[in-house]
């Protein structure tokens, strides 16, 4: 998880800064998904030293993203009829939805997997 959680981050990172640059640095709220993706890398690096306290931190953050970002992906039907105010803005909280919910899978399975581990050595 810890690699998974550092990738994600560095992901985030570069969908903002793309999505910043592709909106003329129109609004620097097209570097929300660099700022989780930030949050996320450090936790990542802090889950190397200490995976339980690392890997936590990012699933909240990853499900506090991931209720952010629900907002423009509600707009996706207006971006389909071709009338969303800003379509930038959903396509790329629509991506970084769809990655943090994958991410938020992913992290619940393992820690699942890890307590049904623990289980089977006690």
């Amino acid at each position: 998880m810890p690699r998974i959680t550092v990738g994600l981050g560095g992901i985030l990172i570069l969908l903002g800064i793309i999505a910043y640059a592709a909106t003329s640095f129109a609004s620097v709220t097209a570097l929300i998904p660099a700022f989780l993706g930030l949050v996320l890398l450090v936790s990542g690096l802090i889950s190397f030293k200490n995976a339980k306290i690392g890997i936590h931190i990012a699933l909240v953050v990853a499900l506090l993203g991931a209720i952010g970002t629900s907002m423009n992906v509600m707009q996706l039907g207006a971006l389909f009829a071709g009338d969303a105010e800003r379509p930038a803005a959903v396509i790329v909280s629509t991506v970084t939805f769809v990655l943090l919910i994958v991410y938020i899978v992913v992290g619940v399975r393992s820690f699942i997997r890890a307590r049904r581990w623990k289980n089977t050595e006690a």
